[in-house]
């Protein structure tokens, strides 16, 4: 009995190393956004096949008939061998990326793992609406140590910010980094910064997260200003990380979550922080992204002429 405690302790990840979710990039104007992309994993970390990675995947953007394209950001993650490191070097639609950013956790079992950015708004402007190819990310999952104790994954996500005139002002952030919640971190805190919310008008956040299990539901909870969310069927409030992407309604995007919520009746008006609060009890997930939508400038004031007249000296 000891001796099994002892490895079920051993296989459960404890950050030494992480990243804090800050403010990176912020939009203000007419704008709006959205998400696309997919997982590497053909299949959920356990059962056969789960510790092969797929050497590409593709996924679609569809933007509207008034939504005109702004930019793309593309962020991909996964474990990294301890000699070589991750891969920050990748192919979307054929075309060499190389990252700007890069970001790591490092776990108490002595398994890395980093996720990437890049800035991709040239070719996503250049291919338009269609399917997105992602391929040449090189990851020897079973070399990571990741396979062992089921936090193998490999995905790729990307945000596009768009206007549309029939919007509000708003107000877009894009925040990042990694951290992360598992049975030896069970709470985590995000205190989202710079926000300038006029009402909650078609207010939205959305999350990047990585290794989230559905199969594991275990005092998982995501908590906005002191709102559970809860999203059924895709997103219960006991299991928001479930490999699921609530822009496809798809529950197959496995071992990554691709999500966007409402904060209509969440935040108030007059708040320039967004306060966020998970927890697990046993899933391991990590947050690699937040991006939030707030209407930011209340509509103007319509002027209106009663009438005219001449007025004589």
């Amino acid at each position: 009995m000891k001796k099994l405690l002892f490895a079920l302790i051993f296989l459960l990840p404890i950050a030494l190393f992480s990243q804090n979710v800050q403010l990176f990039q912020q939009f203000n104007g007419q704008y709006s956004f959205t998400g696309f992309g997919n997982t590497l994993n053909e299949f959920p970390n356990f059962g056969t096949g789960y510790c092969d990675m797929l050497p590409q995947s593709s996924a679609d953007l569809n933007l509207g008939p008034t939504e005109t394209f702004l930019s793309a950001h593309l962020y991909w993650s996964g474990p990294w061998e301890n000699a070589i490191g991750g891969d920050y070097n990748v192919t979307l639609n054929g075309t060499a990326v190389t990252a700007s950013r890069d970001f790591h956790l490092t776990a108490g079992t002595g398994i890395n793992y980093f996720a990437a950015y890049a800035d991709v708004t040239s070719i996503v402007a250049a291919n338009g609406n269609g399917t997105y190819t992602f391929s040449d990310l090189n990851i020897n999952l079973a070399a990571t140590g990741a396979c062992g104790n089921g936090t193998d994954f490999a995905g790729w996500a990307i945000y596009v910010i768009y206007e549309d005139p029939a919007l509000l002002q708003n107000q877009i952030n894009l925040y990042d980094g990694l951290e992360y919640i598992s049975a030896n971190n069970t709470t985590l805190n995000i205190q989202l910064t710079d926000i300038d919310v006029s009402s909650d008008i078609l207010s939205r956040i959305g999350f990047l997260a990585w290794e989230g299990d559905a199969a594991i539901a275990n005092g998982e909870s995501l908590i906005i200003e002191g709102v559970l969310i809860d999203n059924p069927p895709l997103n219960p409030g006991n299991n928001a990380f479930n490999g699921t992407n609530t822009y496809t309604n798809s529950n197959t995007l496995y071992n990554m979550d691709l999500d966007v919520y409402s904060l209509v009746g969440i935040v108030i008006p007059g708040a320039t922080t967004i306060n966020i609060d998970i927890t697990s009890q046993q899933d391991f997930v990590m947050i690699n992204n937040v991006i939030t939508s707030v209407n930011s400038e209340l509509p103007d004031a319509t002027i209106e002429i009663d009438g005219t007249g001449v007025v004589c000296e």
